[in-house]
């Protein structure tokens, strides 16, 4: 746990990483906590509608159970085990208990449609799934394969017996995270053991020291979410901090408020979108002693209407999947800057790199020196495109960016991902399922300015012949690529065009669809 320091550059001057030899995340969220102190709890479960309490010892035999049940049903060291389940206490235990047994956890959204969550499956080449109860249409349809399998775990029994954590090192991988960019197919960054130890500097900061006298933490973010898994799911466990599990089928300030008040949560990771519909609502929500947000800026309007909505300071902080939590603010030391991503976080060293890929005082590439915790090993059997993440010791991070001082300051997104209500979204896989259709001939997709999910996904379509534009068609496009992509990334608004823009060489010139959908939003059609 990070030490009380008068300022922040006492606390980064200071600071060290300090990775073991051995390390095993089970072991840091679960085992040790559970050898000293069985009792304290680990997990509120707000999943039935009632307040539950899983302790550490509980847990540890939920997670131990299950890792005797993959054992018994073949799964080794290194392979891959897919995590298709939303909040629940059965869901940290389905991830410890891979660690445990030295397999790699893959967390998987309950929103995928059937081929957004194959597709994942067969690159990682996944034989197992832990699922929910209810499970998928995209998992019924994978289960169909050889060998395949899948483990709902409330049909586990506690375990009696001790599973044996194996002993790994920080290096060895231990959670395949996919991520979509503007081109190919979705890439897993694979994780060590050591990516725990990274999140934490960040997360602690961003909840101006998290880990205080009746501190419970909650995110109505999806724990298949590395904003929801590792921001706080796993340092919560780690530090002892209860965690909430609740469901919630569509977030509204009357759940959020309820579940605030009956578990009493003191410290939230509130992604941007959540943020403005409190926001638009005026609600107040007392009691909290942190409030922590990421995935954009917020601006200086966002941020005086937290103060007088929270009574305190949003805590802003700046990462993705491939490197987590390398910055943010921390109101209990210094004051945001609007527009910023807050400061460094203890451990990282974060550079803008010129077109020369020199540091630079202006505007340009932002980057992270190599040797960060929480840094990807690599994308997934993709040695070419890890190779193109870098540069010289350096990670481009595809985001541009200039320092404001010490302030690292967001200029844009150097690609074309799209930003939607917290999730990055990558258009070629929207594309390529909406090619599927038998309408389609070509299609482009970008982000359209919103103001409540800062963008949503606009598809502009070009019909073959025989097909004519109409409402009708829009919508049926639009319920064919539910079924394809995950379902938060569908395009909630298509239009027909004759022809797209193109370059010589027959790309979508998506710049020029960018253009085009934000003077919709401005009236200029």
């Amino acid at each position: 746990m990070l030490p009380h320091v008068d300022s922040y550059g006492a606390l980064i001057r200071g600071f060290r990483w300090d990775i073991p030899a051995r390390l095993n995340m089970a072991v840091q969220v679960c085992d040790d906590w559970a050898a000293r102190a069985p009792d304290r709890v680990a997990i509120i479960d707000m999943t039935g509608g009632t307040r539950q309490t899983v302790s550490y010892g509980r847990l540890r035999q939920m997670a131990d159970g299950l890792a005797h049940d993959m054992v018994r049903r073949g799964v080794q060291r290194g392979d891959r085990v897919g995590v298709l389940r939303s909040q629940s206490p059965w869901t940290a235990a389905a991830h410890i208990a891979c660690w445990k047994l030295g397999a790699i956890s893959i967390p998987l959204f309950k929103l995928f449609g059937t081929e957004a969550l194959i597709t994942r499956l067969q690159d990682a080449g996944v034989d197992l799934v832990i699922a929910d109860p209810e499970g998928t249409e995209g998992l019924a349809e994978w289960l169909k394969g050889a060998g395949q399998q899948s483990l709902i775990p409330e049909h586990c029994d506690l375990s009696d017996t001790r599973f044996d954590t194996v002993q790994t090192g920080p290096e060895d991988a231990a959670v395949l995270i996919y991520t979509s960019g503007t081109t190919g197919a979705p890439k897993g960054a694979l994780h060590g053991h050591r990516m725990l130890i990274g999140h934490l500097p960040g997360v602690e900061i961003s909840h101006d020291f998290l880990g205080q006298p009746d501190d419970c933490l909650w995110t109505p973010a999806d724990w298949a979410w590395i904003g929801g898994l590792f921001d706080v799911l796993m340092p919560g466990l780690a530090l002892g901090v209860p965690v909430i599990a609740a469901r919630l089928d569509k977030f509204t300030v009357a759940d959020c408020q309820r579940i605030v008040d009956m578990a009493g949560v003191k410290n939230i990771f509130f992604p941007p979108t959540a943020l403005r519909m409190l926001k638009a609502e005026d609600a107040a929500i007392a009691g909290l002693r942190s409030v922590a947000s990421g995935g954009e800026p917020l601006g200086a309007e966002m941020l005086d209407w937290g103060r007088r909505a929270f009574g305190l300071q949003i805590n802003e902080f700046y990462g993705q999947t491939e490197c987590n939590m390398v910055a943010s603010s921390c109101a209990a030391l210094f004051s945001p800057k609007p527009g910023c991503l807050g400061k460094p976080a203890p451990g990282f060293d974060i550079a803008v790199l010129d077109a020369d890929g020199n540091p630079t005082d202006g505007e340009g590439d932002i980057a992270i020196r190599k040797g960060a915790a929480s840094m990807m090993l690599g994308y997934w059997n993709r040695p070419e495109e890890t190779a193109e993440k870098f540069i010289g010791d350096w990670m481009l991070t595809g985001d541009r960016g200039t320092w404001d001082g010490d302030f690292l300051r967001f200029v844009g997104r150097e690609d074309d991902v799209i930003t939607s209500a917290g999730y990055r979204i990558g258009p070629s896989e929207i594309e390529d399922g909406l090619l599927k259709h038998a309408s389609v001939a070509t299609v482009g997709v970008v982000g359209k300015p919103d103001a409540l999910r800062t963008e949503i996904v606009k598809a502009y379509v070009v019909l073959k012949p025989g097909f004519d534009p109409s409402d009708a068609l829009a919508r049926d496009l639009q319920d064919f690529a539910k079924t394809r992509v995950a379902k938060h990334s569908y395009p909630r608004e298509i239009a027909f065009l004759d022809a797209l823009p193109m370059t010589v060489t027959g790309k979508v010139i998506r710049k020029e669809l960018k253009a085009r959908a934000a003077r919709e939003t401005e009236g200029d059609t």
